[in-house]
């Protein structure tokens, strides 16, 4: 891995910077992607991130390719040259593809929140294929490879407990959230790419100085570094496979409901072996998908939540209510009243759901930001208020 680049690490009196790089090694080694955030404007914990329904399996390919936006297959031969390199191997690409799909359909759900188009939500591939690589000290991290002088000025936590780069909805979110400031400011998704791989303060002085980029070509030709034009050549490529994969003789997986992330809050402390018993799931693949949780014990009062697959996260959560009754019985020094949550069955309504827990249809739809009329979706966790 690089390096970051020096001068990146200097302050800067109007940002500071984001680096990140891709870790494959069947790519060409690349230069650290940096990307200027504003500090006070990005969500730092899980706290604001909102639990989200799965989009079904069949919906997703054709969502994310109607959420697209930029230039097709044929807009750059570098374009097709590079999504030829990805599919060189149709079954590797699959295989890859396939063990993405999880964090890629997550992914793309909060890039629909933040109105970014489809192809950032392939943004990960080019980084690290969605791998929850784990940073050395001054290195990047994660899917989205976010150095750690970024993640301070994303407001992303980072010690020995926690690394909020490798945290699968607060790291998406922050990152989207970027991506739409740089387009509301610069009105074109191309340059919102090379301002993530160059760093906004960068393409802002380019700008300044030869104008906006036109239409064409569709690699915009400012004067940046080969690597930024190959970063967003990249994006274009990956999103060309998804356009079009017959074309390059392979075919997109499907992701069943089942295996959609769910967010599940942690509400009691509990050793990672516990919570893996607890989901029905091995402690190595309840690692791989919270990374960004280190050590032995997850805490309720640090921990607020797991990502579990749809399938494990109401076993996960029924769990972990019995738990807290059991302490609360035992007289542990719980309170009294705890906050409750419920995760939905497949056929429930909210009209059940209300009945159940003696509350009405409109406090829950309070709680949980549901619009009037608004469905709920299995796997998803809804907030139940103080409960006794």
């Amino acid at each position: 891995m690089n390096r970051m680049p020096r001068h990146l690490l200097l302050p800067l009196a109007l940002s500071t910077a984001l680096a990140a790089c891709s870790s494959m090694p069947s790519q060409p080694a690349r230069a650290p992607v940096a990307v200027v955030a504003p500090a006070s404007t990005i969500p730092a914990t899980a706290a604001s991130v909102a639990t989200m329904a799965p989009v079904p399996a069949a919906d997703l390919w054709d969502r994310l390719r109607g959420s697209f936006v930029m230039p097709d297959c044929n807009a750059d031969p570098a374009v097709l040259a590079w999504a030829g390199r990805y599919t060189r191997s149709p079954a590797r690409f699959e295989e890859t593809l396939r063990e993405a799909m999880p964090r890629l359909a997550y992914v793309q759900q909060v890039a629909e929140q933040y109105d970014v188009p489809g192809e950032f939500a392939l943004l990960p591939w080019v980084e690290s294929r969605y791998r929850p690589v784990q940073g050395r000290k001054h290195h990047a991290a994660g899917m989205w490879q976010i150095m750690p002088v970024t993640a301070r000025s994303m407001g992303l936590r980072v010690d020995r407990h926690y690394d909020g780069r490798l945290d699968i909805p607060v790291a998406a979110h922050a990152v989207m959230k970027l991506l739409r400031q740089y387009h509301d400011r610069f009105h074109d998704w191309r340059v919102a790419d090379y301002a993530y791989n160059a760093g906004e303060f960068k393409i802002r002085t380019l700008i300044r100085h030869h104008g906006m980029p036109a239409d064409k070509p569709v690699i915009p030709d400012l004067p940046v570094r080969r690597v930024t034009r190959e970063h967003l050549t990249q994006l274009l490529a990956i999103a060309c496979v998804i356009r079009e994969p017959a074309r390059f003789q392979v075919s997109l997986p499907s992701l069943p409901e089942s295996e959609h992330l769910v967010q599940t809050p942690v509400t009691h402390p509990v050793t990672v072996a516990r919570a893996a018993e607890m989901a029905g799931m091995s402690e190595s693949a309840l690692r791989h998908l919270n990374a960004a949780f280190r050590g032995n014990k997850l805490d309720g009062r640090t921990v607020s939540h797991l990502m579990l697959p749809a399938d494990r996260a109401g076993r996960f959560d029924r769990a972990m209510l019995d738990l807290v009754a059991t302490s609360t019985t035992a007289g542990d020094d719980e309170p009294s009243r705890r906050r409750g949550t419920h995760v939905v069955s497949p056929g429930e309504s909210l009209w059940q759901i209300a009945r159940e827990y003696s509350t009405s249809v409109a406090h829950l739809q309070q709680l949980n930001d549901l619009a009037q009329g608004q469905a709920i979706q299995p796997g998803q966790v809804l907030k139940l208020g103080d409960i006794d």
